[in-house]
């Protein structure tokens, strides 16, 4: 299945066998103290600057109605954020994954995105619009 929308990619996970959890990392975007005036210049233009993880979160299918809903929440506790990340869990058995195996998965994952390692993951802007990017 191909994944255009948010919307696609919670269908395509209620339609897997096993027990998904949603994985999350929302990011914002920095711009490093040693940027150039150029860097700087396009910084304040909205382009460039780093990716810098600030929240994590995991959810089951049922805890999440949609992304208007994920957005609305997640401001409680991040509001600087401009794309989230996003992974799939399998369960294994009929069971969810366990507790300390997500939050492996979400460590790994944000180790990920800081180091700028993006492709395993899909992306969404804040209008929960997918964000892809294009390698080197």
């Amino acid at each position: 299945m191909h994944i255009d929308t948010f919307e696609d990619l919670l269908s395509a996970a209620r339609q897997q066998t096993e027990p998904q959890r949603l994985l999350f990392v929302f990011a914002g975007v920095e711009l490093s103290d040693d940027s150039t005036p150029e860097q700087q210049a396009r910084f304040a233009a909205g382009e460039g600057g780093a990716l810098v993880p600030r929240m994590a979160a995991d959810k089951g299918l049922d805890e999440i109605a949609g992304f208007q809903a994920l957005e609305q929440e997640s401001l409680q506790f991040c509001q600087d954020w401009v794309l989230v990340f996003v992974a799939a869990l399998s369960g294994r058995h009929g069971a969810a994954a366990p507790d300390d195996v997500v939050e492996r998965a979400l460590e790994q994952m944000t180790e990920s995105i800081g180091r700028g390692e993006l492709a395993a993951f899909l992306a969404f802007n804040r209008n929960g619009e997918p964000v892809s990017f294009n390698p080197g």
